[in-house]
């Protein structure tokens, strides 16, 4: 018990200092990939497909199996040894091993096996997809965890401008240089800065927990990020085509849907194999002991169990003529599944080149919004600075700085979201192209 205590207190505290330092984005989707419940589900299919194929592999093998059985016989009946009717009671005691193996059943079971093999790869494929899945929702959701405390950043530096500016005007009134009202409508700026401030600050647990609810991260600790760095440069004109070309050979949910035409081209084969006639080979020996309840005249257990010994060898054919249309019920329901199959493929691929070609688009869109956003914050932040010297100087109202201000913190906003909205479009476009989302760390 105490062991127990301290193992749970140990991987407590290592919860606890993990969640005490700064995770990276790459951090985090390594850390979701190995924890996340999507993925863990995809890992029981993958175990589940491996057991069906070992399962596949042992219908090669031959079936042996060995039974025993005790009789006893009251009044009419046939004796063993004599072969003639009696009426005595007696004693009989039968053993037996069998084994049978299957020759030729029409490739059911080749095709079987060949169908667990690609359920295997597609079980893999399905990992590799749903990891793949999962650190793209954990970008974005980290995306937007920068985004609420940058927010709350600006938010802040605006409600200490207020403040501060709000001391300026208390003592300017006080001497006669600004008015009650002018007063007043700086508390009630810097009331509005506050009540955005504690919005932001909700918002940003609501997004912290949502990050660490897709990363399977416990939600009774916190979670903190490294704030992104942007390196802004001109737009590369990328090729869609090319992009997805290349995406349809490596991305691994095409790849899983061409695994799954593949086995369900197996499955197919397998159904029409109970078409064809099936060849099985058997073989056995038995022995048996009697004995006379009555008189308990009998040879010995050994003599008997020897003598009485017998083996055979058996081959048999079987060729099917009519199955209640299960067979080919059967035949069409697979049918239909390799056309659904074949179906999926084309919807994925075409879903993959929208994808792309919406990513390329908005990667080159993006960029500009980055580019025309940082003029607009660096002309807003001379407006608002001019606009706060003309305020001191009596030359504009406290609404005119109000609404300067208020125009800064909203571009600054704006940047901030257009980048971290190029962030995600640029990871998003270099995953289609190859670039691994995380490296193991």
């Amino acid at each position: 018990m105490k062991r127990l205590f301290l193992s749970i207190f140990t991987i407590a505290a290592g919860v606890s200092i993990y969640a005490s330092e700064p995770w990276t984005v790459e951090r985090c989707m390594q850390y979701a990939s190995e924890h996340s419940h999507t993925v863990r589900q995809q890992q029981f299919a993958l175990d589940d497909s491996r057991a069906i194929k070992t399962q596949a592999i042992g219908a090669f093998l031959p079936s042996v199996y060995g039974s025993t059985s005790v009789q006893i016989n009251f009044g009419r009946a046939i004796n063993p040894e004599t072969n003639t009717y009696t009426d005595i009671s007696t004693l009989y005691n039968g053993y037996g091993l069998q084994a049978s193996l299957t020759v030729f059943d029409g490739l059911q079971r080749y095709n079987q096996l060949r169908m667990a093999k690609a359920n295997v790869a597609m079980g893999r494929s399905g990992i590799m997809a749903e990891k793949d899945d999962v650190a793209l929702k954990v970008y974005k959701a980290y995306m937007d965890l920068a985004y609420c405390l940058g927010a709350i950043d600006h938010t802040s530096k605006k409600r200490d401008e207020s403040l501060a500016l709000l001391h300026q005007t208390e003592v300017m009134a006080e001497v006669g240089q600004k008015s009650n009202a002018d007063v007043a409508q700086m508390r009630a700026t810097l009331a509005a800065d506050e009540y955005e401030l504690t919005h932001m600050q909700s918002q940003t647990i609501k997004a912290r927990l949502a990050l660490q609810q897709i990363m399977n991260f416990p939600a009774d600790s916190t979670l903190y990020i490294v704030q992104p760095s942007f390196h802004t440069e001109p737009a590369v004109t990328e090729n869609p085509a090319q992009i997805s070309e290349y995406a349809a050979m490596t991305n691994p949910r095409i790849v899983k849907a061409q695994q799954a035409i593949e086995a369900a081209r197996f499955n197919l084969r397998a159904a029409r194999g109970a078409l064809l006639p099936s060849l099985a080979l058997s073989g056995g020996v038995s022995t048996s002991y009697y004995k006379n309840l009555n008189n308990g005249v009998h040879a010995s257990f050994f003599s008997q169990f020897k003598n009485n010994t017998g083996e055979y060898v058996a081959l048999s054919l079987s060729i099917p003529l009519f199955s209640q249309l299960s067979t080919s019920s059967t035949i069409r329901r697979r049918k239909i599944a390799l056309s659904q199959a074949r179906e999926n493929l084309e919807y994925e691929q075409s879903e993959l080149h929208r994808i792309i070609v919406e990513a390329s688009a908005d990667v080159d869109n993006s960029t500009k919004e980055v580019f025309k956003m940082q003029e607009q914050v660096e002309a807003d932040s001379l407006a608002a600075h001019l606009t706060t010297r003309k305020y001191e100087e009596g030359l504009a109202s406290s609404i005119d700085v109000k609404t300067a201000a208020v125009t800064l913190l909203q571009s600054r906003v704006k940047l901030l979201q257009s980048q971290l909205t190029m962030a995600y479009n640029k990871k998003l476009l270099a995953y289609y192209k190859g670039e691994k989302l995380w490296t193991d760390q």
